[in-house]
């Protein structure tokens, strides 16, 4: 299960420490606007509902305190070959093209323990900064 603050669902952005603390920077800077997760590891196996448009959640910073209210603003489900550079670049990560994202997340979803194919669904997540709560490195 995902974490709580109040009664909003919490995530956070990456792998803990620098990788972290870059994504949580390109959140509050505007530059990111999207994140993908794996149905069956962040959803499925986490006991969670997909987003909502409209459903608001809390971003955590690197110390686990809450950093920003963000809304979501679009949700899709892709296969992982599937998944469009419209939404590798609001990924906001610098990813040059669809397959710069593709291996980019393969390498850290492989790096986090995680076995994925072509076929495995991607749950993609736009959202937006509604309140900044806390300060980030």
């Amino acid at each position: 299960m995902w974490p709580r603050v109040g009664d909003l669902r919490a995530f956070d952005l990456g792998s803990e420490g620098a990788m972290r603390e870059e994504l949580n920077r390109l959140v509050l800077a505007g530059e990111k606007g999207a994140t993908a997760g794996l149905w069956e590891h962040d959803y499925e196996r986490e006991g969670e509902a997909l987003d909502e448009v409209g459903e608001q959640q809390i971003l955590l910073g690197t110390d686990g305190a809450p950093l920003a209210l963000v809304e979501i603003t679009r949700i899709e489900t892709h296969r992982f070959a599937d998944v469009s550079w419209e939404f590798a670049a609001a990924e906001g990560e610098g990813f040059t093209s669809v397959e710069d994202w593709r291996a980019g997340h393969l390498d850290y979803w492989t790096g986090e323990g995680f076995t994925v194919t072509d076929d495995d669904l991607t749950v993609c997540v736009w959202f937006r900064v509604v309140e900044i709560m806390g300060s980030d490195r």
